[in-house]
């Protein structure tokens, strides 16, 4: 991120002081006094305003002489597992279907209240709420691939059926019986330099890439379920891994076009304006009007304006590529920072 797009001075001290995660990735503060880098949101106690000095990353704290922060780890991607917490990931990922209690994670040397907070700052939930949902997720796939509803909650650590389908209709719905032709879209937290990212597949094929913190997600998730008639569970996919490394070139400057296989339900006016969005050239961008005009519907800005904003699958349906008519910026659900920083990386800025 060049110094240009920056906020002004101001700005950040007033995103700093207040500790506006909105900020976080937009730049770094370098404490005077201690000689320390933060991300806006630091809890540490905040120095005088002559005290600080702002930095668009990483890269240019340390260069001016300025150590990371041990509490915020401006260093880690956001929302990225802290070390602490990657022994028991690994762990519960290979045993998905066990049932963790406090005392094994105090076994680890893990505080719960401690897994717990990081859980419902990152994912809405806590740990123990997390392992049920995987699960449960589980036991679904058992029942459609023709496992008995019995065997799926006794294969998933529950000890009774009637705990198992109380625990389902809760978190699904609906009775297991009722949901075997559902659709099951697979959800997980991503990191990008960005902020992280929920991002969901079905079918071997990518349906949704959100930024976490933007407001509409729980619309898109609604929109997106009732297309879909799906059934949202956290989990992994192999998909996600070959999304990962993908974008891990494209903020990387190494990467123009992604690979990854889409699924883009919505109405067909939709389906083509995303499409033509997947046609504009990295590092370029497109006006609404010039959108309208390319898919032959030229009066049709404000409903390709539209269109836009209804894009459940963020940089790779590329609507950041998407300017006013007198080529500024325009509004972007992850904000109008995220917009700039992915055109700046497309730009080789």
């Amino acid at each position: 991120m060049s110094t240009r797009s920056m906020p002004h001075r101001g700005e950040m001290i007033t995103a700093f002081l207040s500790r506006d995660g909105s900020y976080d990735g937009v730049f770094f503060t370098g404490v005077l006094t201690t000689g320390i880098f933060c991300r806006p949101t630091c809890p540490a106690k905040k120095p005088r305003e002559d005290n600080v000095e702002f930095f668009s990353s990483t890269q240019a704290a340390l260069l001016a002489g300025f150590r990371p922060c041990k509490r915020c780890r401006p260093m880690e991607p956001t929302g990225s597992r802290p070390g602490w917490l990657q022994e028991l990931m690994r762990n519960f990922d290979a045993e998905p279907e066990r049932r963790w209690t406090d005392g094994d994670l105090r076994d680890r040397g893990l505080s719960p209240e401690r897994v717990r907070r990081w859980f419902q700052s990152h994912h809405g939930m806590t740990f123990h709420a997390y392992g049920r949902a995987r699960r449960l997720g589980l036991a679904l796939g058992q029942i459609k691939h023709g496992s008995g509803v019995s065997r799926a909650a006794f294969r998933t650590g529950y000890d009774s059926l009637s705990g198992f389908n109380d625990a389902f209709r809760r978190f699904m719905g609906d009775a297991p019986t009722a949901l075997t032709d559902a659709r099951v879209v697979t959800v997980t937290r991503l990191t990008t330099p960005l902020g992280p990212v929920v991002v969901g597949s079905v079918d071997d094929a990518l349906c949704l890439l959100e930024f976490a913190d933007r407001r509409m997600i729980e619309k898109q998730l609604v929109r997106l379920q009732k297309r879909l008639d799906c059934v949202f569970v956290p989990g992994t996919a192999t998909l996600f891994d070959r999304l990962t490394d993908e974008l891990e070139d494209y903020f990387r400057g190494r990467l123009t076009e992604f690979s990854v296989p889409l699924l883009t339900p919505g109405t067909e006016f939709q389906r083509l304006v995303w499409s033509q969005l997947r046609a504009i050239p990295s590092g370029t961008t497109r006006s609404y009007g010039e959108i309208a005009a390319e898919i032959g519907r030229p009066t049709a800005a404000r409903a390709v304006a539209r269109a836009n904003g209804d894009n459940r699958i963020a940089i790779l349906i590329p609507c950041h590529r998407v300017v006013g008519s007198d080529g500024e910026l325009t509004g972007y659900g992850g904000g109008l920072w995220r917009k700039r920083r992915l055109l700046e990386i497309e730009q080789g800025v």
